[in-house]
């Protein structure tokens, strides 16, 4: 990987393409080319018969020009340094600096290329590509730019090991919305190379990272599991809840049913006979008590 730096004192790691790959590519772009100008040559051999011989010659000249030097130059300034090779090859020509090519890039990597490519059968190409660090042939030191790999092959992902299943659907009711990516992140890790790491140091890992785990979900850590089941037991715990929540399945919204309401049919009302209360003895208030805080009158 290059470590170039911008103007912005932002590290970019690119992947320098080598010299398998880029033959690979000028092969497939010159077999293009070529075609293409045979088949020009072979449409002007009859468009220029009544020509005299210098006539042809400077047409065969200007066409050869134009398809096997042209034509790179503008595919390459047209497609911000991806013609049909390289794009076959995943690769694409760039700036020191990372940035997209343009046209005076192109078209000194298109003059150089007739000399390193074309004169010497590509003999001049392939040594200077060998003896740069970064697989650079002389084209691409005067017009400082660089082959890069855009398509590089991901790294294998380690699925995480299955708990015991004496563990299965212990943790159902166990809270998880607390726990930060990272934490899964670092137990992710640790779980798919585990067996890699010491024992020593793996048991102390899987115990730091089991107390950060009960930590955060709050629940008071499991007596006799192991911190690495435990962790184990977690991780696939929340797999199937993301697993449920990705697969369920999305059914239509119910559509709320009237329900019908009876309104009551009030009885009539009969005024009863009005009835005198009976009087009401007067009631003395009590006497203060001596001390203490009297109610307000």
């Amino acid at each position: 990987m290059s470590d170039l730096v911008t103007g912005d004192a932002v590290v970019l790691g690119l992947r320098p393409a080598r010299l398998p790959s880029r033959a690979l590519a000028i092969v497939l772009d010159l077999l293009v080319y070529f075609t293409g100008y045979t088949l020009i040559m072979v449409a002007l051999t009859f468009a220029i018969a009544s020509l005299d011989m210098a006539a042809q010659a400077a047409v065969m000249v200007a066409s050869f020009v134009l398809v096997l030097v042209g034509v790179p130059i503008a595919v390459e300034t047209l497609s911000h340094g991806r013609s049909l090779g390289k794009l076959a090859c995943g690769l694409r020509v760039v700036r020191d600096d990372g940035g997209p090519i343009r046209f005076r890039h192109a078209l000194v990597r298109g003059a150089m290329g007739v000399v390193e490519l074309l004169a010497t059968f590509g003999s001049v190409a392939c040594i200077a590509s060998l003896v740069s660090a970064r697989g650079r042939r002389l084209g691409d030191v005067f017009a400082g730019t660089l082959v890069i790999r855009e398509r590089v092959p991901g790294a294998r992902v380690m699925p995480v090991p299955s708990p015991p299943p004496w563990l299965a659907g212990r943790f159902t009711g166990l809270d998880l919305s607390a726990v930060p990516e990272g934490l899964w992140l670092a137990i992710r890790q640790y779980l798919t190379r585990m067996n890699q790491l010491d024992p020593q140091v793996g048991a102390a890992m899987a115990a730091r990272l089991a107390d950060d785990l009960v930590a955060r979900t709050g629940a008071p850590p499991p007596a006799g599991v192991p911190a690495a089941a435990f962790l184990m037991a977690v991780v696939h715990e929340r797999q199937s809840r993301d697993a449920a929540k990705a697969f369920r399945p999305a059914g239509p919204a119910p559509v709320p049913v009237p329900v019908p309401v009876t309104v009551p049919v009030a009885a009539p009302v009969t005024a009863a006979p009005y009835v005198a209360p009976a009087p009401v003895a007067p009631v003395e208030a009590p006497a203060p008590r001596a001390g203490g805080f009297a109610p307000p009158a």
